[in-house]
């Protein structure tokens, strides 16, 4: 019994910290942009804030989904929270792939942007 102790503190950890993840990095993008915004406007502050906010959920929830997962999988391993789980990280990477897409502009499968393989000029 004390190992399923140990290890849903373990599981609940690191979803505390994914939530920590995204709301520290929403803050520090929140600063920066405000920050870079007074000394100079301009969109590329847009853009670096939105890369940041991005980054930071992405991370955020990769360490969500990882406790989900050993909750699940080591504490509640029945057909109701094995199905709860699936469709829970199924939505988490459907987010990651469009936050992939919103950050890098080509899907995580891509190399590069569908565009810089087309000729310029």
């Amino acid at each position: 019994m004390i190992i399923k102790d140990i290890v849903s503190f373990l599981g609940y950890s690191l979803e505390i910290a994914g939530v920590a993840i995204i709301i520290v990095g929403a803050a520090t993008a929140v600063a920066r942009f405000s920050y870079r915004h007074v000394i100079s406007s301009g969109g590329r502050h847009y853009f670096e804030f939105r890369e940041t906010m991005g980054r930071a959920m992405l991370i955020g929830l990769d360490f969500l989904v990882a406790g989900d997962i050993i909750r699940t999988v080591v504490i509640d391993h029945t057909l109701d929270s094995v199905l709860g789980l699936g469709v829970v990280v199924v939505i988490r990477t459907i987010l990651a792939f469009t936050i992939h897409l919103e950050l890098e502009g080509h899907w995580p499968w891509q190399s590069t942007r569908p565009a810089d393989k087309e000729p310029r000029g």
